[in-house]
């Protein structure tokens, strides 16, 4: 509880189960970008050594292109690798930005290669170009180029997909511009076997083009991410689940955000200022699993606060129970006298408190109910010791339990379903639960419960005490 009456909830404490599944999740990731670095090593030397044989400036460029594969697909691996560690004191949301910023600097790399693949493709067009050499064998390494670029496009889409993987969603847009890349340098080349020598360059352009959209959409993503943007559709799904939360329980704010395949939500909810802290902490459990049954693994950060107290009553009791040393506040009344508003309550504090430090407490608690209720014009408290617990024993009197239960029956108008004597200090005390119409209203109800107690009472003068409970027949 904060010097405000607040109460924050604990963030949802991960299991070894779930932590277990997600460094599985991670090494998957990790071995889907390594046989991507594999794939870009194989596509740089086919690429190269084709586009230097024929002279095409398309297929050094794609070269050059798959080379920034091969470095995007080291910077994945190793931040799938940094991304997987747990937290720590110095990253205590985890490593999972890692991915982002890789995909980032293999934005960067790809908009520097394509800057300088338009440039020397200008230059060709505006000088000429110098003779390119086509063959079946070069269509056929085309050929093979695609199915590569086709196949490892596939699959770093689905492992995206199955490990949740921005660095993996990355590199599969890569591939796929890749992929329409070699597509523009077959197009170009049958041109320039048609006669116009202008083909290769054009294809280069338009594999720069390619190039370009692509990195400027990945950075653009992923800086968003880096910059704590919020993720609207699941913040939607967060915001219809938090709609059917109890009525008692009243969002204020919500913060989502995501990073490296996790979701993160701050939620701020407000309760009945005279909720108990039992109360508020079964609020914030069940903003947390409204949470978590819409987006699975999301780390929920919950604070409670009071909502605003509408009433006269609710502003007396919650400036009473603010008050430091006032354990329990009971029995708040309000009064109209001469047209003019009176409080009085009863107030319980340890009984070892000295008199003193009481009453003290006393007089700041209607200190504390005039500023927070300037409406009431006189408070008055009652100071009481908080009862602490004493032994106890079941009574084996059955006639006084006949007895008692007769009184209350006829006082309650109601089956008595269950009770129970206890030997106390003092004296015997009977718990009675009596079974009432479920249509009852509550006044009536209570009207009989202390009914029944009186005539139990009046029937078994030895008794110390009867308490009545009413519950739904």
């Amino acid at each position: 509880m904060t010097p405000h009456g607040k109460i924050t909830g604990h963030p949802r404490t991960i299991s070894r189960v779930s932590v277990a599944h997600e460094m599985v999740d991670r090494r998957g990731a990790a071995q889907t970008a390594l046989v991507s670095v594999g794939a870009a090593i194989v596509l740089i030397a086919i690429k190269l050594v084709a586009g230097i044989v024929s002279g095409s400036l398309a297929l050094i460029s794609e070269a050059l292109h798959s080379g920034t594969d091969l470095i995007a697909g080291v910077l994945a691996f190793l931040a799938l690798r940094v991304a997987g560690r747990p937290a720590d004191s110095e990253h205590p949301y985890g490593h999972g930005k890692a991915e982002h910023l890789s995909a980032i600097l293999e934005g960067a790399i790809l908009v520097g290669a394509s800057v300088f693949i338009v440039a020397e493709a200008v230059l060709r067009l505006v000088n000429g170009s110098g003779p390119i050499t086509t063959s079946w064998w070069i269509y056929a390494v085309l050929g093979l180029v695609i199915v590569i670029d086709t196949l490892r496009t596939i699959s770093s889409h689905r492992g995206a997909q199955k490990h949740n993987s921005a660095a993996l969603a990355a590199g599969a847009v890569h591939f796929a511009s890749d992929l329409a890349g070699t597509l523009a340098v077959t197009v170009g080349l049958l041109l320039v076997d048609a006669g116009y020598a202008w083909g290769d360059s054009v294809a280069a352009i338009a594999v720069a083009a390619l190039v370009l959209t692509a990195a400027g959409r990945l950075m653009w993503g992923n800086a968003g991410i880096l910059l704590d943007k919020a993720p609207v559709t699941d913040l939607a799904r967060a915001e219809e689940a938090l709609a059917g939360l109890a009525p008692g329980v009243e969002t204020r704010r919500l913060r989502l955000r995501a990073a490296g395949g996790h979701h993160f939500a701050d939620v701020v909810v407000a309760v009945a200022p005279e909720s108990a802290l039992g109360q508020a902490h079964d609020a914030a459990d069940a903003v947390e699993a409204a949470l978590l049954a819409e987006i699975p693994g999301i780390d929920v950060t919950v604070h409670v606060e009071p909502a605003t107290a509408r009433s006269t009553y609710e502003r007396v009791l919650v400036a009473a129970q603010a008050v430091p040393g006032v354990r329990e506040v009971h029995n708040v009344r309000l009064v109209q006298v001469a047209g003019q508003t009176e409080a009085s309550l009863h107030l319980k504090l340890p009984g070892d408190t000295p008199l003193a430090d009481a009453h003290d407490a006393a007089d700041r608690v209607e200190a504390a109910v005039r500023a927070r209720a300037p409406e009431v014009a006189a408070v008055r408290t009652h100071i009481e010791p908080l009862t602490e617990p004493s032994a106890g024993k079941p009574s084996s009197s059955a006639q006084l339990a006949a007895t008692v239960r007769a009184a209350v029956e006829e006082g309650a108008s109601g089956s008595v379903t269950e009770l129970r004597m206890v030997e106390v200090e003092g004296g015997l005390v009977a718990y009675v639960t009596v079974a009432l119409p479920g249509a009852l209203p509550l006044a009536d109800a209570h009207a009989r419960a202390a009914q029944a107690r009186r005539r139990a009472r009046e029937a078994a003068p030895d008794i110390r005490d009867v308490f009545v409970h009413t519950e739904s027949a």
